[in-house]
């Protein structure tokens, strides 16, 4: 049951983060990349600050520390070194993603850009192998190329060549596909709002960094501009991520990067709802085929519960 409710959680994510993308577009009319960063890592860090200001102050009850100590059944107060670090390693994987993609887009095409942002589906079972020696389910595998091929029809043209900004794009796929295998591995060990709060203030600041190194500080935003940058910190910053914290307690990692994909197809739907673009027959194929994915990734858990239970 709360596999399902996860599930559904991370589904929910990707709603959000849909509209996330008309949201974007219109807080550029009047912000650059790293404005909209910023502001929308500050209210992040504000509000994670305020939901998780009793576990800051209060104790925590640790499984295991990164070291291997054993601290279960222990009380420690306010934030413990190891949180520092699962949440700064989070929020450093978090801002790589935005960064490298808002700053490849400037050289790419948003469809290339798209699909490139897309290949962390693929990446993240890959990253687990190496580093946990996890094993690759077959069908995991064939769900999340199915994923990438999804949002290949939805956004690829016909021009596949690779460029400086599709290398850089590349490297936010890395990103992004590390945020989501660090997610799975410390929300196991250590409290969710406590890592969030890290992770989003580790993204602010790193923000900062680069707003003030390209000479950004200069603010002359609208009234729709500050609208979309207070859309895109509240709800598809700080919601978006609790729920996809508490959500990969019970979803691993290639389910929830495959799953996490569909963004893409609701990015589509508010596009063509809000934006007024036109529906083709490629959208459809595109969604298709991810959310076809999507329903093989969760079969096979299934089956895999089943076989379990039949042992």
């Amino acid at each position: 049951m709360k596999n399902r409710l996860a599930m559904g959680g991370l589904i929910l994510v990707t709603i959000i983060w849909g509209g996330g993308f008309v949201a974007s577009d219109m807080a550029l009319e009047s912000m650059s990349p790293f404005q909209i960063m910023a502001v929308r890592f500050l209210l992040a860090t504000v509000l994670m600050g305020l939901i998780s200001i009793k576990s800051l102050k209060g104790k925590s009850h640790l499984g295991k520390s990164l070291k291997g100590k054993s601290l279960k059944g222990k009380s420690l107060k306010g934030i413990e070194k190891e949180e520092v670090i699962a949440g700064g390693l989070m929020g450093a994987a978090l801002f790589t993603g935005f960064a490298f993609q808002i700053v490849g887009l400037q050289y790419t095409t948003p469809s290339k850009n798209a699909f490139l942002t897309a290949l962390n589906v693929v990446i993240v079972p890959f990253i687990s192998f190496l580093i946990l020696k996890k094993k690759i389910g077959v069908k995991g595998v064939v769900g999340a190329l199915m994923s990438v091929a999804g949002v290949a029809i939805l956004s690829l043209g016909s021009n596949f060549s690779l460029g400086l900004g599709d290398g850089l794009t590349l490297i936010c796929a890395f990103g992004f596909a590390f945020q989501i295998f660090l997610t799975s591995e410390f929300v196991k060990k250590y409290r969710a709002t406590v890592l969030n709060f890290i992770q989003m203030a580790t993204a602010f600041l790193l923000s900062v960094v680069c707003l003030v190194g390209n000479g950004e500080t200069n603010f002359q935003v609208t009234t729709k501009g500050w609208l979309s940058a207070l859309y895109l910190g509240v709800i598809s910053t700080t919601v978006c991520y609790l729920l996809q914290t508490a959500s990969q307690k019970y979803v691993d990692e290639t389910k929830a990067a495959i799953i996490l994909s569909m963004e893409s197809v609701f990015g589509t739907i508010f596009s063509v709802i809000i934006l007024h673009e036109i529906i083709t027959l490629r959208m459809v194929i595109g969604s298709a085929v991810i959310l076809a994915a999507v329903v093989i990734s969760n079969l096979s858990e299934i089956q895999e519960q089943t076989e379990e239970a039949a042992w």
